[in-house]
């Protein structure tokens, strides 16, 4: 029987992973296809039944339904927990068990820019991203991490359960030239004519600006970033490493994320550079 899988999410037209699954698919010689369900917060207990009756192998989740959909599984894994979001779910048996690998997927990415552990980081944000990626950094080595947030409240929160530190915006902004990686999550600033998530006026010249939306490839924030002499890291890899963690995880398989991560790039445009 072939198997299927899918994403869901509200809304979903936009999103580059049945591309991106069905390519490895192919690849690996694996016969399943790759979905894409709009699916709305009202339906979403009505859709995650039918994904079961209807004999799904797994899905992806995105916004807005990484954390309503945890009650509705039989289960999620330790990352899932401590994230509060669920953006993969595993068929097994007759149970459907969710994880989350997007924070993971986002330290693979930036390793590709071979960073120290010991680098002052700061993270701008603090909501569903921000949370999975400091949970990432600090499980991978990464302890001098500190978060900041339009809500300073909600930064002191995030700090606080992973032994990060926390400042205002207006703190981060003074002292911006302390940082050797700078991590934008939100979703602040992506229209041209849309204020950054913070300033950069301050920033060092060398220091790596990373972003973690992947469409458009060139978000204002790294256009900025990169006219004051940063290094910076589009979202291109995260989303294939996170996608990349899911294939594994319902296929047993792991699938080409050098090749894929050129193939993403040029879809949207942009200039693939092998690092």
């Amino acid at each position: 029987m072939k198997k299927w899988y899918a994403v869901i999410g509200d809304p979903i037209a936009h999103s580059l992973s049945p591309f991106m699954h069905e390519i490895w698919f192919q690849e690996n010689d694996i016969d399943a296809s790759f979905l894409p369900i709009h699916v709305e917060p009202s339906k979403l207990k009505q859709a995650c039944e039918a994904l079961h009756l209807l004999g799904a192998s797994g899905f992806n989740v995105t916004v807005p339904h990484k954390q309503a959909i945890i009650p509705l599984l039989d289960g999620i894994d330790d990352t899932a927990a401590k994230m509060n979001a669920v953006n993969t779910v595993v068929r097994n048996g007759k149970k459907f068990k969710g994880s989350n690998t997007d924070g993971d997927g986002f330290v693979q990415s930036l390793r590709t820019a071979n960073p120290k552990v010991d680098s002052r980081i700061l993270l701008v944000g603090a909501g569903g991203a921000a949370r999975g990626i400091s949970f990432a950094l600090n499980r991978a080595g990464f302890k001098d991490v500190t978060i900041t947030n339009r809500t300073f409240r909600r930064a002191e929160e995030l700090a606080a359960e992973t032994g990060s530190k926390a400042v205002t915006k207006a703190e981060a902004e003074q002292i911006l030239n302390g940082f050797d990686i700078i991590i934008q999550t939100t979703s602040v600033g992506l229209a041209e004519d849309e204020a950054l998530p913070i300033s950069l006026e301050k920033v060092r010249e060398g220091t790596l600006a990373a972003d973690i939306v992947y469409n458009p490839i060139d978000t204002p924030f790294l256009k900025k970033a990169e006219e004051k002499g940063c290094k910076t890291l589009n979202g291109v890899g995260m989303f294939v490493y996170q996608g990349a963690i899911s294939f594994e995880k319902w296929t047993g398989i792991k699938p080409d994320t050098e090749k894929m991560i050129q193939v993403i790039t040029e879809k949207l445009g942009g200039n693939y550079v092998n690092r």
